[in-house]
This record gives structure tokens, C-alpha cells and sequence, in this order.
């Protein structure tokens, strides 16, 4: 990191059970649909073919589902909450796709911590986040946890001293 940086981010001990975060909204384009497909080479027709999903039972395409997911993981991130202080994403947990997300449709994202562990040998801690993925109608259409290793908040040193 630059020196002057400063960490806009939760450290480790500043996380509580039961703390609610709520992302704002973003709005699922046609574009990146395509460059998911591009970038996944996943091109079922159920994201890339307009005219196939028009005798589907969902009527229209459809955004990739780990396009929610990865979705879901940057607006988590652009909160703030992270910025400076995730170490890694570890892991992903019981991931459901309960609904479509369509073109046009704005997924927000509603986190709630739910576990917090220690991990000093790592410089400090899991935090499990039950992530919801709710559309512009509040309908959730993802949901699963993502469990974050996080940074210990740095000891104070003594930089006055001579």
C-alpha cells in the first residue's frame, strides 16, 4: 500500500454479531451479461439468445448466476466496509439461486453477521456474512454466506519516541 493510506475498512475486532449492512443498488445491463459470457465461455442460450428465451418458462434471458455472486461480492466491497482490511475471500458457503435476475433488474445486497472466529496465527479473524440478494421488487433472488478473512486492527506503535 501507498504510504498515507489509511484504511477505509473494519478491522477484525469491529465486527458484531447480528450487525446489519445493506449495499446500495446496481442495475444488470445487457453489456455485462455479454462480457460475463466472454469471460466465463459460458454462452447458454439462456443468457445470449433472445429468441430462444422467448418459448422458455422464464420468457427473457437471464443473467449468469455467478454474475449475482460476483455481483453480490462488489457491491459488499464498495460499501467500504472491507476496503483495505479483507485478507481473502475464504469461502463461499450454501449458495442458492432462488430467483432470475434479468436485464434491466437492480439487485442490492443485505448482510447480517453471523459468526465471528479468531485466527491470530492469520493476523485475524473469519467473519461470515449471510448475504441476501434482493431485486428492485424485494424479491430475494440469491442468498448464501460469504465468510471473509480479515484483518486485526494494527497495534499502536510509538512514533513520537526519539
Amino acid at each position: 500500500m501507498s504510504e498515507g493510506y489509511k484504511p477505509r475498512g473494519l478491522y477484525f475486532e469491529d465486527f458484531e454479531i447480528g450487525q446489519k449492512i445493506i449495499s446500495r443498488g446496481r442495475t444488470i445491463t445487457e453489456a455485462e451479461i455479454a462480457n460475463f459470457a466472454g469471460v466465463s465461455g459460458d454462452f447458454n442460450p439462456m443468457h445470449t439468445d433472445a429468441e430462444y428465451m422467448e418459448g422458455h418458462m422464464l420468457g427473457r434471458r437471464v443473467a449468469h448466476g455467478l454474475l449475482g455472486l460476483a455481483v453480490a461480492s462488489g457491491l459488499a466491497y464498495q460499501i467500504g466496509i472491507i476496503d483495505g482490511t479483507v485478507l481473502a475471500f475464504r469461502e463461499v458457503d450454501d449458495w442458492k439461486f432462488s430467483l432470475p435476475v434479468y436485464i434491466g433488474d437492480t439487485i442490492h445486497v443485505e448482510m447480517e453477521v453471523t459468526e465471528l472466529q479468531p485466527m491470530a496465527r492469520l493476523g485475524g479473524g473469519n467473519v461470515s456474512l449471510k448475504m441476501r440478494v434482493l431485486n428492485q421488487a424485494g424479491k430475494m433472488c440469491q442468498r448464501g454466506v460469504l465468510k471473509l478473512l480479515i484483518a486485526s486492527r494494527p497495534a499502536e506503535s510509538d512514533s513520537a519516541g526519539g
